[in-house]
Formats: C-alpha cells, sequence, structure tokens
C-alpha cells in the first residue's frame, strides 16, 4: 500500500503452564518467558509502530509482595525500548544481588516482569493522541488479587456513545468516551458482580474471607463474565485480559473481524494475531496453531486447565480481507498464497490494457509488500506467454529450424525491480510547491530497463488516496519514458470508510469517492449527492439495526472501469508523457483468493455488523456539511 495507512494492532498473550524451575532446567533461563514475549511482539512489529506495552503476573506471591508488572512506551521503537527498559531493570537486580543468580524463586519474588502470564501490545493508533495513556494494556487496580484486571486489544467499537452511556446507567463515572475505557470497564464491572455472587455463596458454605479469596479465584465463571460484558458491543475485536489472581482470555467478535490464533502444549498456552509468529517463536506447525473461531473465547484457568466457549452468538464470517492482502505478515502459508493468487487472478484485464504486447512489456511492483502479488502476475504471464509459444511452434506449416525454435523459446516476460525507496530521504520543507518535488523522489528509479516502445506495469496492494500515487510514483514512472503506465491495484476499488480499526474514516479521502463525484458532476447528476444526503439524514434517530447505507447511490450510476478511469485521469500529474491507466481487483476475484475472510465492507458497503451502516452513515452526513470529523 504506498498510500500510508495505520492500522490493526497485534497482542500476545502467554501463559507457562510449568513451574518457573522447569524452564530454567530446560532452556536455562527463568526469563523464558519475557524472551518468548519479545519475539512474538517483534514478529508482529508491522501491526503497530505507535505504542508497545507488556503486563506480567507473578503466581502465588504473598500478601505484601507485587505481582504484577507493566511497562509501556510511545518511544519511536517502541517494542525495542520497552525491552530496554525490562532488561535494564532485570540487570540491575542481578548486579546488586548476585544471590539471584541461580536461584529461581529469588528472582520470581525480587525481579519484575519474571513471572508465568504476559500480556503483549503493538499499538497503530487510528484515533485519539499517540500519548503514553492510550498504549495497551490497560489496567484496572484493586486490593482483591481476582479484581484486578488487565486489558489489551486489536478492536474498535462503533457504538463507544452507547456503550458510555451504558457506564452512566450502571452509576460509573468514565473519565472518558473511548472504547478502550469504556470496555475494560464493562468487564470489570461484570467481573465484580461475579466476584460478589461467587463470595455471597462462600459465606452461605462457611468460608471465612481469607479462606473465600482463593475460592472465588477457582469458581470465577470467565465465560458468563464475558457473554455479559459484551452483550452490546458492535465491532471488530480480537479482546484480551488477565486477572490478578491468574485466570486469562482473549475472545473474538462474533464476525470474525478481527484475527486470533492459538497453541497449546504441556509447557504453554499462547494466542496472537498472526499464526506464522506462532510457528517461528515456537516452532511448530501450520496445522498446531488453531484459528479462534468467531463470537468464542479461549479461557485459561490459573490452574492451567484450557477451554475455548461460545460468548457472543456467531453471525456470518467476514474476516478482514485487508488482512490478507496487505496488512498480516505475508510468511503465513495460506496467505502467500493467497496473495499470489490475487495477482493471478487480474492478470487477465492487465493483458487487455497492454493490447497482448507482453514483448513489449516491464511489470514490476510498489511498495515491497506487493511482492508476492506481482510473483502471481508474473507467473500468469508467463503461462500465457508459454501458451502462445506452444501455439507458434503447433501452428507451424513446416519443421522449424534449431534457429526459429529458439527464436520462439527465447522469449522472456520481463520482470524487473524498478523502484526503490530512499528511507533516508525527508520531505522537510511545508510549502507546497516544494514538498511535492520532494516527495516526487521520495523512490529511486532503475534506468537503463524501459524502452519507449514499453508498457510499464507496477502493482500495488491497494489504492486508497491516491496521494502517493500522484505525488510520487506516476511522476517516477514517468521518468523512465515508457509509452504506457498501467498501475494495478491488487485490492478492489476502496469506497466506503472503515469502523472496525483500519484508519479509513472519512469518505472524502477516499479516491474512489472523489472520483464518483467527478463523475456525477460532468453528467449533472449532482442532485443525487443531496438526495443522498437527505435519506442519510433522515436516518440520524434511527436505531443501528433500521440504517441503510444509501451512500452506495453515489456509485451505482457508473461501472468500475468508468470509476477506475476517472481515477486515472485525477491521479496523473500535469505534463505527464505517458499514458496511464489503472486497473483494480473485482469483488468476486478477491473472494475466491481469500475464500475464508470476506469481509468486503470497504469495497462493497456490506458492514458485518448493524453499527457499519450508522458510521457510513454518518461519515456522509460530514462529508455534506463540511466537517472535519471522524464518523466514530
Amino acid at each position: 500500500m504506498s498510500d500510508a495507512i495505520k492500522h490493526e494492532c497485534g497482542i500476545a498473550l502467554l501463559r507457562l503452564l510449568k513451574p518457573l524451575e522447569y524452564y530454567k532446567e530446560k532452556y536455562g533461563s527463568a526469563f523464558y518467558g519475557i524472551q518468548k514475549m519479545y519475539l512474538l511482539m517483534e514478529k508482529q512489529h508491522n501491526r503497530g509502530q505507535d505504542g508497545a506495552g507488556l503486563a506480567s503476573i507473578k503466581f502465588d506471591m504473598e500478601p505484601g509482595q507485587r505481582y504484577i508488572s507493566r511497562v509501556r512506551s510511545n518511544d519511536a521503537q517502541p517494542i525495542k525500548d520497552v525491552f530496554a527498559q525490562i532488561n535494564e531493570r532485570i540487570n540491575h537486580e542481578l548486579e546488586e544481588h548476585p544471590e539471584y543468580q541461580d536461584n529461581v524463586q529469588l528472582q520470581k519474588q525480587n525481579i519484575p516482569y519474571i513471572g508465568e502470564l504476559f500480556l503483549g501490545h503493538v499499538r497503530y493508533g487510528t484515533f485519539g493522541k499517540n500519548n503514553i495513556e492510550s498504549v495497551h494494556p490497560f489496567l484496572r487496580q484493586n486490593n482483591w488479587m481476582h479484581r484486578n484486571l488487565i486489558v489489551a486489544g486489536n478492536f474498535n467499537m462503533t457504538n463507544v456513545r452507547e456503550l458510555f452511556q451504558d457506564l452512566v446507567n450502571l452509576g460509573q463515572h468514565p473519565k472518558e468516551m473511548a472504547d478502550t475505557v469504556t470496555v475494560m470497564e464493562k468487564i470489570g464491572h461484570f467481573l465484580d458482580d461475579e466476584v460478589s455472587d461467587v463470595y455471597k455463596e462462600c459465606k452461605k458454605e462457611g468460608f471465612s474471607k481469607i479462606e473465600a479469596s482463593a475460592v472465588i479465584a477457582e469458581r470465577l465463571n470467565i465465560q458468563r463474565i464475558l457473554e455479559r460484558a459484551s452483550r452490546n458491543w458492535d465491532g471488530g475485536y480480537a479482546m484480551a485480559g488477565l486477572l490478578g489472581h491468574g485466570d486469562a482470555f482473549v475472545m473474538r467478535d462474533p464476525a470474525g473481524i478481527r484475527p486470533a490464533y492459538y497453541y497449546h502444549d504441556d509447557e504453554v498456552v499462547v494466542v496472537a494475531s498472526e499464526r506464522p509468529v506462532i510457528q517461528t517463536v515456537f516452532d511448530v506447525p501450520f496445522e498446531k496453531v488453531v484459528e479462534l473461531d468467531p463470537g468464542n473465547a479461549i479461557i485459561v484457568k490459573k490452574n492451567g486447565s484450557v477451554s475455548v466457549k461460545e460468548v457472543r452468538t456467531p453471525l456470518v464470517k467476514k474476516a478482514c480481507s485487508f488482512e490478507r492482502i496487505y496488512f498480516s505478515r505475508g510468511s503465513d502459508a495460506e496467505i502467500y498464497q493467497e496473495r499470489k493468487d490475487l495477482g493471478k487472478r487480474i492478470f487477465p484485464a492487465v493483458l487487455k490494457a497492454i493490447d497482448d504486447d507482453t514483448d513489449n512489456t516491464v511489470f514490476s511492483y510498489i511498495p515491497n509488500t506487493a511482492e508476492t502479488s506481482f510473483f502471481g502476475m508474473a507467473e500468469a504471464a508467463q503461462d500465457f506467454l508459454n501458451q502462445r509459444k506452444a501455439k507458434a511452434i503447433l501452428d507451424a506449416d513446416e519443421q522449424l529450424t534449431t534457429d526459429q525454435l529458439h527464436e520462439i523459446l527465447d522469449v522472456k516476460i520481463r520482470t524487473e525491480k524498478i523502484a526503490i525507496k530512499d528511507a533516508k530521504l525527508r520531505t522537510f520543507i511545508t510549502e507546497d510547491s516544494s514538498r511535492d518535488d520532494l516527495v516526487a523522489h521520495v523512490y529511486d528509479v532503475t534506468y537503463g530497463v524501459v524502452k519507449p516502445t514499453d508498457n510499464l506495469v507496477i502493482i500495488d496492494d491497494s489504492i486508497v488516496r491516491g496521494t502517493t500515487l500522484k505525488q510520487s510514483i506516476v511522476k517516477m514512472m514517468d521518468r523512465l519514458k515508457p509509452k504506457s503506465i498501467v498501475i494495478v491495484s491488487s485490492a478492489p476499488q476502496i469506497r466506503f470508510p472503515d469502523c472496525y480499526g483500519i484508519d479509513m474514516a472519512k469518505l472524502e479521502g477516499l479516491i474512489a469517492f472523489r472520483a464518483a463525484l467527478e463523475l456525477l458532476k460532468e453528467r449533472n447528476m449532482q442532485y443525487l449527492i443531496e438526495e443522498v444526503y437527505k435519506k442519510s439524514k433522515a436516518q440520524e434517530n434511527f436505531t443501528d439495526a433500521e440504517v441503510v447505507n444509501y451512500v452506495k447511490e453515489i456509485y451505482a450510476p457508473f461501472t468500475d472501469e468508468e470509476i477506475s478511469d476517472k481515477i486515472a485521469e485525477m491521479l496523473t500529474p500535469l505534463n505527464t508523457n505517458a499514458k496511464v491507466k489503472i486497473i483494480y481487483q473485482k469483488v468476486e476475484d478477491l473472494h475466491k483468493a481469500c475464500p475464508k475472510n470476506l469481509g468486503d465492507w470497504y469495497f462493497t458497503g456490506d458492514y458485518p455488523t448493524v453499527g457499519g451502516n450508522r458510521v457510513v452513515n454518518r461519515a456522509f452526513m460530514n462529508f455534506y456539511e463540511g466537517k472535519d470529523a471522524r464518523a466514530y
């Protein structure tokens, strides 16, 4: 994705199922858990670079001994900073107290972060300031061990105002209207309720207050807590939590919008946002890492029992397709093949755009994350060329000479590394004309491989706003003097805002929306804009379930190709010599390539939860009324 789009967060939960002495003996260190958490978070750094945090819990500590530790950072390299702080503290304690070196129990009692239960988070902020208070995990403290709650998640709720009001109606006084606060307090409220109910049972059974504490921890029904807390949540989420005494959970939204995978054996239980992260860190095969089903929670009790329970009635699974197109690490076995298939499936449209002339076409990609789709496109091009070669040989009127055969067989698909990003270049001038000139040079180009008679085909993951294309990429490609430039998006046209965690909240930021508006203007159909606004405005007081996405009517008069051609026109800078064409993936081909991730609301406007229609409705009204505001 050449446009800078913030997206997704990453979670990592780790429970050690053996005593710390076991890991010291087998792996040489009681710091095994911390080391694995570093890898789990670093291997997901693609998911969050605005902040990082880690929380740990020690089991069976005496009153007065610290058992919860937390460290967070919004440093420029937050994961590195988090573990630098942890290492500094550990090394300081070991230097000050040499007697801790080989004594696991002394290490656990006296050194922070050495424990049995860990929760890590890497953050991409899509809303609010990037201050340290916004960095997960969040901590809800209490003197009763089992009422301590630590929460971190990859999520966004569409109905924050409603959830906030629910808390007010419960008699609470939330410190701010943010989904992180409302979610944690909602879980905390029902945790408190559950603790109170179990305590009443303990009193009836004759337990003292001290005795009741351990019984409460054992009997807490995490499934029921999560069922009650999440009843009114509308959004996409993978939510992780730790309780002070040692229970842990990760729950996934009913539509499976946000991802979660888990693995457990007799040593560990681990949950992460991406499958290959677990495979790599724990050296386990693909089939051993399980996807958490939508609406389910994996619950790990302090006693080590592991269960998967349904906490919300699952909806039709609409897992985010952007996970597959761009956001996830491409080393996942399924994702790698899906991205290649995206490139293969769009090749027929590319072939049409170049008039079947593969001999005079150079194929490449930008940015690096589009490389896998490029491989698929190049393979499809090679298949086309092989068919052409076979036909030429079979259709020959007489037996071919060796030279003639070589002439046919030696033709190759021309693939090149055309663009290389100059990571050191900074656009330090803010004045528009000067800045645009610098932006155009963010990438270096490879000279001497493109001829004036060539088409230049460049595949990208997706085209969202088109800013980088216009200011940099098209200008850069035009310097190579090709006959035509074909920009290929492995994703379909992004027409609608996201509201489940990706930073695409405003309609006017989407180039497909702006192109549709231009077409309406050109064809004297601007009345549709006002009609859609009136229909949207009329729904302001509707319940979420009643709201209809009328923004679809903005696109309805036009074919996909008409909108793509208008986008190409709008994103072609003045004085561009080459003919520029933009091709987008078809939604049906996206679904064929990524059959397990059918969430396509950004392309189709078919939101998987009722709150999605509310968000697009509000986004359109904000656009029409000129409000520079988010829709959720």
